[in-house]
């Protein structure tokens, strides 16, 4: 069988407009997807390179299949599974910038360049003041860039208009801002001089983002499958869900229409197509857009699975085939978290829809096990502020998010632990069946001391633990503790299921 390449594809000869730093496949799935898409809709005309920004790994797949590559997108949109397979011609070219520094240099300098993405994990956004100039190229992603830029100042003399438009895609707050806030911290240890600094400020874009897309990634179990019904061999099949949202956010340097023009991603991707799956949007301001993704999507997970699963469910989709626990997620999500957020409601509702269509995705089985990592510090960055907005707004308790708070504790309450992986966990019971409580170990610690406590006792000790909460007390919260103590006792002497029932009928 014939390995995918540029003769299937029949792939275009691009410019290369876009540098990217990270070859996995969240990006692949994401960013060469919009641009494939950009390219094939409008006139942007821009091919990508691809830069491996670390030692490990090859790029031999890469080249083996001359950049190509298929995309199968798969999931639940308007309440209808769609499909999508694409094969991705976007990307031009493959480096390794340390094995290739000097072809990476020679991308990263050229005259069409004007664009930069990057996915180099939370902790790729980092100051290393041990990191060093003569390397080629420095340690760090941001050292990276900063020498890139000064070549390119170099090269074009500083010309205003050969700065480059930056828009990481990290999962870190202000994206944007910090690495512009790195690249400054090594312009100042490298001594590069006012006039450089000048020039990043003026010529420059850094723009935060916010990106939108589940990527399982490789369809290990599926491809000798998919490459036999296709009729090529691909080793770099990507998988993602078919919903996406990229909101990025302009800087002082680039003002919308600019931002826009250069980046048509909105005539791409019309939001008057019914068959378009994704959506771009430009802002002033990312914060709204983040605020809503945190608190509907995140915080409709965190809500609702641990109920979820000790009323008997295991993954996400079952709750959705479940009446009582799809309208227990629906009513947090239209009835307490939407009136607290501060875009207008049409388009909140309209991601919550979004939402339920994902959870309900017949293509991807998310265990809720796996979502209750961690859910202390979860629920207190993806539900606390609904909940509060929720009291300070209507001037009482809501009544899921107050439940979602007892369900945390149920599914916590435990004395029993065990090594896993190294680490200690909390096994919890449910009717029989064991389960691993993984969380910080301070968390476990605290519950194994206070779960076999009197339930207001109980809810008492974790409400008021300020640490749990960002440093509030929410035993002050009025109510808040006896109702917990009485949803526990409740769950306690009927079980999650009738409780459930019960919460979600009155």
């Amino acid at each position: 069988m014939q390995r995918l390449n540029k003769s299937i594809t029949h792939a275009v000869d691009r410019p290369v407009k876009v540098m990217q730093f990270g070859e996995g496949n969240f990006l692949r799935a994401f960013v060469d997807y919009i641009f494939d898409v950009t390219n094939e809709k409008t006139d942007f005309n821009g091919g990508v390179v691809i830069v491996k920004p670390i030692e490990f790994g090859n790029l031999d797949r890469f080249h083996d299949q001359e950049n190509q590559y298929t995309l199968q997108l798969r999931g639940r949109y308007n309440g209808e599974a769609r499909e999508e397979v694409r094969q991705i011609t976007s990307i031009v070219d493959s480096v390794a910038a340390i094995e290739d520094y000097e072809k990476y240099m020679e991308y990263g300098t050229s005259e069409t360049l004007r664009f930069v993405v990057s996915n180099t994990t939370e902790a790729g956004i980092r100051f290393d003041e041990t990191d060093k100039f003569e390397a080629c190229p420095p340690a760090t992603y941001p050292g990276k860039l900063t020498k890139l830029l000064f070549e390119r100042y170099k090269k074009f003399n500083g010309a205003a208009d050969k700065g480059l438009i930056i828009m990481p895609c990290e999962l870190i707050a202000d994206n944007g801002i910090e690495l512009k806030k790195c690249i400054d911290k090594f312009i100042e240890l490298w001594k590069l001089g006012d006039e450089f600094k000048a020039w990043v400020d003026s010529a420059c874009s850094f723009c935060p983002t916010l990106v939108d897309r589940i990527v399982p990634g490789y369809p290990r179990d599926d491809a000798a499958k998919l490459c036999e019904e296709w009729g090529y061999e691909d080793q770099l099949i990507d998988r993602a869900e078919i919903f996406g949202l990229w909101v990025i956010e302009s800087d002082a340097n680039l003002p919308l229409e600019q931002l826009e023009k250069e980046l048509p991603f909105q005539k791409a991707f019309d939001v008057n197509d019914p068959s378009n799956t994704l959506s771009v949007v430009f802002t002033k301001d990312h914060h709204p857009y983040k605020e809503r993704k945190v608190r509907i999507l995140n915080g409709s997970h965190t809500s609702f699975v641990l109920a979820a699963y000790l009323a008997g469910n295991n993954i996400v989709r079952d709750s959705m085939n479940d009446a009582q626990m799809r309208k227990y997620m629906e009513e947090t999500l239209f009835d307490e978290v939407i009136p607290t957020l501060s875009l207008p409601a049409e388009e909140c509702n309209e991601f919550a829809k979004a939402v339920i269509d994902r959870f309900n995705n017949p293509f991807v089985d998310h265990n809720l096990l796996d979502i209750s990592l961690n859910s202390v510090s979860k629920w207190t960055a993806r539900c606390l502020p609904s909940f509060t907005g929720y009291v300070n707004k209507f001037g009482k308790l809501p009544k899921y998010l107050t439940f979602s708070i007892a369900a945390l504790m149920a599914f916590y309450t435990t004395q029993d632990e065990a090594e896993f992986n190294g680490g200690r966990v909390l096994v919890g019971d449910r009717n029989g069946e064991k389960y691993n409580i993984r969380d910080d170990q301070s968390v476990l610690d605290f519950f194994k001391a206070n779960s076999s406590k009197d339930p207001k006792e109980f809810a008492q000790a974790y409400l008021s633990n300020a640490d749990f909460f960002d440093g509030q007390d929410l035993s002050k919260v009025d109510g808040l503790v006896d109702k917990i103590a009485e949803y526990l006792t409740d769950i306690n002497a009927r079980g999650m299921r009738a409780v459930v029932t019960d919460l979600v009928n009155a």
